[in-house]
């Protein structure tokens, strides 16, 4: 189990919005996109799109999924699975809580139910 990372208070990302934190801050190959989901849960995926080098957190998220912007591939926030071509291959999902009224990743840590 990963070490928390605070990412910000949960009133500061809006509803539909990413943050991202830098890959050197999380301890991973990757930046990790935290989203604040339409069904006001967040979630963390790694940034980059599997398909093509896109930030995922520039996408557009609705219905639990998030739309990489350069070619639509569309990911599940909860799990990571890749639900549309061209993007066949998964993002890693990881750990997000809110603890306080604060936003915490745990960078590596599988999220509850994935």
């Amino acid at each position: 189990m990963s070490e928390g990372i605070r990412v910000a208070a949960a009133d500061e990302i809006d509803e539909g919005e990413a943050v991202t934190v830098d890959s050197t801050t999380a301890g991973t190959a990757d930046d990790i996109a935290v989203f604040h989901s339409d069904d006001g849960n967040f979630y963390a995926l790694n940034d980059t799109c599997t398909h093509e080098e896109a930030s995922l957190a520039e996408g557009w998220i609705e219905d639990g999924e998030v739309e990489c912007p350069v070619h639509s591939a569309r990911f599940c926030l909860k799990t990571g699975a890749a639900l549309c071509l061209p993007a066949t291959v998964n993002a890693v999902a990881h750990r997000v809580e809110v603890v306080d009224g604060d936003v915490i990743l745990y960078p590596g840590d599988a999220p509850a139910g994935s």
